[in-house]
């Protein structure tokens, strides 16, 4: 089976070439990483909350995340510095095109009522941003072993300059923009 990587060399960066006229074929804007990051502001309250969250996001991903640590106290949430309130994962290379390509073709298509993605996510630098509501979207999580329903951020970091270069890429790796 091809991969997506496959995909982008053979397919996507000439008709980003053609389409924006790049003089180098190192001008034509690329997916850099990926990153994935669910918050759990309950773990203040209960430390198996990560250890779940670990779970899901290594079944989905294939890659074990990182715990995101509280950087300041905060009186009003009854959080202290150093308390973990987050996990994320960063995909590079093999590991992300495989993610892209499941999300696009997989777990999208399977989001209940989906019309596509926003095309108004993008931060101004080439990077977009969206969420998901839960993560049973995903093939890999077994919806009898889940705790609770958590949604999680995903960034796409691409080296594109501008955003429209950023959305032409992520249309061409197969991203459900609406129309």
């Amino acid at each position: 089976m091809a991969s997506l990587k496959d995909f982008y060399i053979s397919d996507v960066a000439p008709a980003l070439m053609k389409k924006f006229g790049y003089k180098s074929v190192m001008q034509i804007p690329k997916l850099d990483k990926v990153v994935i990051n669910v918050g759990a502001g309950e773990a203040k309250d209960n430390a198996k909350v990560i250890d779940a969250i670990i779970t899901d996001l290594s079944a989905i991903t294939g890659q074990k995340p990182v715990i995101c640590r509280a950087k300041k106290s905060v009186a009003n949430f009854k959080l202290r510095e150093g308390m973990p309130i987050g996990v994320k994962v960063t995909l590079r290379g093999e590991r992300m095109y495989e993610f892209v390509n499941k999300l696009f073709n997989v777990a999208f298509p399977r989001v209940r009522d989906f019309r596509g993605i926003s095309a108004n996510s993008f931060d101004g630098k080439g990077n977009y941003s969206t969420g998901i509501k839960e993560q049973l979207i995903f093939p890999e999580i077994e919806y009898d072993k889940i705790d609770k329903v958590r949604g999680m951020d995903i960034n796409f970091i691409t080296t594109a300059n501008t955003d429209e270069e950023a959305r032409e890429l992520l249309s061409l790796l197969g991203a459900p923009f609406i129309k």
